[in-house]
């Protein structure tokens, strides 16, 4: 089956997207697909060309995504957060020539600062498809579901964005793989992460046409209508990340979330006690799941009614999994090792970087980077990021399980552990915390002797530093890339 496929998955008259108050049927969602795919030909968009797509959520991203793949090219959707010079270098790499957009952009001199003189096509997402254009021709016979059909730009934090090449089969097989999601015809599904990125687009759009499912979309996440939404379309299926979670919790009244039967929570890690309060209120079980977009995004997923809390779940059929040390041996039940997998749902490889590619695929498996644990029933932990590791006087610290003890002491509201250099230890641990609102008399020293209580004194971090927020990457999740950097720039002004 090829992506563009999933349009007819829906009863003809049955409603596929609600949008901006707008009911979408699958027969209307299918006309607007071929007006899109129509006009693209008309404009040269040929087999194997990429195509940007630059918006917030809506139903016009929908179609133009899906008109795309129905050419046989490859959409490149990009996070409209972006800088011009971060979009511009993502327009060079992927040779975009076309890009829909839902704002005029000028990127003729960051496109120039870096050498690329290609001529840009933009053109408005919303009226793309007002005008009538000659019916373009079926995809050629020899078009397999192993062409790409996408490519996602990583957020670039350790360097530059690296853009995982997804097929028409990776994206396929990760649905069928989430079957035990159950999401059905009857179901309606929020979708209030941004499209551009791999687990919203994947979970709440793809999957939700897979299933023959609606999809209400929302262009941004607001929590006064986000709650609203979910309470008078009565949504069945919410796919969030923590930060969304610890607002609904905070905000919405039981009554708010009484329709929901699923509630998945992924992006980054769910912090135990954030699960456990949304659970308390609303008397709803989160479920994690865990991915990356080099695996379309899932990997695994908490059984349906069999979630366990603190686990991202239990890997999806069809995919290999095995948890290795350095040395890529298998490590002992229980152990800690990195995450690496292998299926129909990983990547071709990187847009144009063999060596990258290479090294991220390695011996045939797909190396996650994440440091787990697994029990004996196959329910995997997430330990840390590999990167993230802190090594202290030759201890591994995972800033991980300091950080959910954090969040268990009253009155934090996010918190992060970054490694800094320490003459003596080599590394040490740094916590930056912001509080809840209304919190008062807050006192670090407490805190700190909260955590010499629960935790080996190596695991302390050294300082304590309290934040009006915590900076976040283009893709929303905590960087601790800036943490560390805005640490170190601070010691180097106070000549530390």
């Amino acid at each position: 089956m090829f992506v563009h496929e999933l349009t007819r998955k829906g009863a003809a008259n049955a409603v596929a997207i609600i949008d901006k108050g707008r009911e979408i049927t699958y027969g209307e969602f299918n006309r607007k697909v071929r007006d899109y795919r129509d006009h693209l030909y008309a404009d040269g968009v040929r087999q194997g060309d990429r195509v940007g797509i630059f918006s917030r959520n809506s139903a016009e991203f929908i179609y133009a995504y899906f008109g795309i793949a129905a050419l046989g090219a490859i959409a490149v959707p990009i996070n409209f957060q972006l800088k011009t010079r971060e979009i511009a270098y993502i327009i060079k790499d992927a040779g975009i020539q076309v890009l829909l957009t839902y704002e005029d952009l000028d990127l003729t001199a960051a496109l120039l600062s870096l050498g690329c003189d290609t001529k840009l096509l933009q053109a408005d997402i919303n009226s793309y498809a007002t005008g009538s254009f000659s019916e373009a021709p079926p995809l050629s016979m020899d078009f397999k579901e192993d062409n790409p059909v996408t490519i996602i730009y990583t957020s670039g934090t350790t360097g530059l964005p690296k853009g995982a090449v997804l097929s028409h089969n990776n994206l396929i097989s990760n649905l069928e793989q989430i079957r035990d999601l159950k999401t059905n015809s009857t179901h309606r599904v929020l979708c209030v992460l941004p499209m551009y990125h791999c687990f919203g687009w994947t979970c709440a759009v793809l999957y939700t046409f897979f299933s023959g499912a609606s999809v209400a979309v929302l262009d941004s996440f607001t929590p006064k209508e986000t709650i609203e939404t979910v309470r008078t379309l009565k949504i069945t299926d919410f796919y969030l990340v923590p930060s969304i979670c610890s607002l609904v919790t905070k905000l919405a009244k039981k009554e708010d979330m009484e329709s929901l039967r699923l509630v998945i929570s992924a992006g980054t890690a769910l912090p135990r006690k954030v699960a456990e309060d949304f659970t308390e209120k609303f008397d709803k079980v989160i479920a994690e799941v865990y991915g990356l977009s080099e695996a379309s995004p899932i990997v695994t997923i908490n059984p349906f009614g069999k979630s366990r809390p603190g686990s991202i779940g239990t890997v999806i059929p069809g995919l290999q999994w095995r948890i290795v040390d350095s040395n890529n041996n298998d490590v002992h039940e229980g152990e800690t090792g990195e995450l690496i997998v292998k299926g129909p749902n990983v990547m071709l490889g990187y847009w144009n970087l063999e060596d990258a590619t290479d090294e991220a695929l390695r011996g045939g498996w797909l190396h996650t980077n994440d440091v787990v644990r697994a029990d004996s029933d196959g329910y995997i932990y997430i330990v840390d990021r590999i990167k993230d590791m802190i090594i202290s006087m030759g201890e591994n610290i995972y800033p991980r399980e300091v950080e959910e003890l954090i969040y268990q002491f009253p009155g934090i509201y996010e918190a992060a552990v970054v490694g800094v250099y320490d003459k003596l230890r080599g590394q040490a641990g740094v916590c930056f915390y912001t509080l809840q609102n209304g919190t008062q008399d807050f006192n670090p020293k407490a805190l700190k002797k909260f955590l010499q209580e629960n935790l080996a004194l190596y695991k302390i971090p050294r300082e304590f530093y309290r934040l009006d927020k915590l900076p976040r990457t283009a893709t929303g999740k905590i960087s601790k890339r800036i943490l560390a950097a805005n640490y170190e720039q601070d010691k180097m002004k106070k000549g530390k």
